[in-house]
């Protein structure tokens, strides 16, 4: 099967060597989707439905550059620094599946990479296959967020 690697140019892909998500076949994984902005900076310092938003405006991205949408997202992993947050992140959550509502996991870490980080999330998702045997467009798709 064909491999797509989805990279949006954040500063973060180059220093750790990843790339934003992954189609293989039917299959997305979006890594682990932090909040910030194309230069690296952090959106919404010390708020965390800021910072689910624009994890999931990523995820958004990211889907649409492999040939996907929200509503092929079949998991999604939450990872939140405060645990009591959890229903706020979920409020936020809800309004990008209002229809089709993915399985979940909420956890609770003690840290991420930028301390200013409240949350960072992962999605999966299934698609359907174009002729190549992949979703979505050329290997290496780019996009912005």
């Amino acid at each position: 099967m064909k491999r797509q690697q989805i990279i949006n140019g954040n500063p973060l892909e180059r220093t750790g060597g990843y790339c934003r998500a992954v189609c293989v076949g039917p299959f997305v994984s979006v890594g682990g989707t932090a909040p910030i902005d194309r230069s690296g900076n952090t959106v919404g310092i010390g708020d965390p439905v800021t910072q689910a938003r624009q994890c999931f405006e990523i995820i958004e991205a990211a889907l649409f550059a492999a040939g996907a949408e929200m509503d092929d997202i079949v998991r999604t992993r939450i990872m939140l620094t405060d645990i009591n947050v959890w229903k706020d992140v979920a409020a936020v959550r809800k309004e990008y599946f209002a229809q089709n509502a993915p399985v979940d996991t909420v956890v609770e870490v003690q840290r991420f990479l930028d301390p200013d980080w409240l949350v960072e999330i992962e999605a999966d998702a299934i698609v359907a296959n174009d002729n190549n045997g992949a979703a979505g467009h050329d290997t290496g798709q780019r996009f912005n967020v």
